[in-house]
């Protein structure tokens, strides 16, 4: 690929096979396999040339060899919400879609919108983010499993229950890896320890967010909650005033953070009495535990970037 321009914008549309690759006001894309060495040979192609920006799609797995090898070398990466995406290609009158299309709306998107650039993981933090992924598989196995053992008949009851058996078995060795890796690295294992210490926070949500939330501690109370997506969004017009809602964010946080918030509102006195207050006040259940999720992640932040442990004070 000859890239022209200085401070390029390049779009990746990424397929199991494939990575279809394009520069923004470039009308030609170019093609690479969706291999190490594919790879590679990318990155060496982009390494030649000032990068403004990288923009790919979350796309559920394809591209994280993809995004931890441009980290790697020092490229800057946008990871984008793939619906984001289509509706910003539809609003420039873009309906067709193809894989070199898609590549170009990528790269326009990056040069339009400017994403923010993706903040490169610890070899920890990419660990245990795979354990917490595979846990959530296993969490989401069971319940389905136990769910068809209610209806279950004959010889399957046996074999329903042999099933459970060897994946609570599995969640039990997982979630020992990963209090092991925390063993190795100190500092880890302090911000682990701090973030327990808040009544309601148990270790998964701990280690749910120093895996996938690498920006905790490091930025605004305001920016955190984005990340997270629970911050509230407006929704006016004129002299309409909408209903806030949240939208986006990590989702596997923000579970995290949900069963943390519903724990807290019995167990912690700071979260109780901002929960209790908000439903006094006329607000939803729904929407104060929202709230509470916001407001306990906020103070998480805090802690995390002061290094200290919980403080009812």
């Amino acid at each position: 690929m000859k890239i022209k321009v200085e401070d390029a914008f390049v779009g990746i549309d990424i397929s199991k096979d494939e990575l279809e690759v394009a520069i923004w006001q470039e009308q030609t894309t170019e093609q690479y396999a969706n291999t190490g060495a594919g790879i590679r040979k990318l990155i060496a192609e982009l390494s030649k040339k000032s990068i403004s920006l990288v923009v790919v799609e979350a796309t559920g797995g394809y591209e994280y060899q993809l995004v931890l090898l441009m980290l790697a070398v020092g490229l800057p990466v946008a990871l984008v919400n793939p619906t984001r995406i289509r509706r910003f290609a539809q609003a420039g009158g873009n309906l067709a879609k193809t894989d070199k299309l898609d590549a170009q709306v990528l790269a326009h998107y990056g040069q339009a919108m400017r994403p923010e650039v993706r903040v490169q993981k610890s070899e920890l933090e990419e660990q245990l983010s795979l354990k917490i992924t595979r846990r959530r598989q296993l969490i989401g196995m069971i319940t389905a499993e136990k769910n068809r053992l209610g209806t279950a008949r004959g010889t399957n009851i046996e074999s329903i229950k042999r099933h459970l058996e060897w994946m609570k078995i599995e969640l039990d060795l997982l979630e020992a890896e990963m209090m092991g890796l925390l063993q190795t690295h100190p500092s880890y294992q302090k911000m682990v320890d701090n973030l327990i210490s808040v009544p309601g926070v148990g270790p998964v949500t701990a280690l749910t967010l120093v895996a996938q939330m690498p920006e905790l501690g490091l930025v605004n109370r305001q920016e955190i909650a984005a990340l997270a997506g629970v911050a509230p969004l407006n929704k006016d017009s004129g002299k309409r005033k909408g209903r806030r809602h949240t939208f986006g964010g990590r989702s596997s946080v923000r579970s995290a953070l949900y069963m943390a918030a519903l724990s807290a509102t019995r167990c912690n006195p700071v979260i109780k009495a901002f929960y209790e207050r908000l439903l006094e006040n006329g607000k939803e259940k729904k929407v104060a535990l929202t709230a509470c999720m916001r407001k306990l992640l906020v103070i998480l932040n805090a802690m995390a970037r002061d290094q200290q442990s919980w403080n009812q004070a």
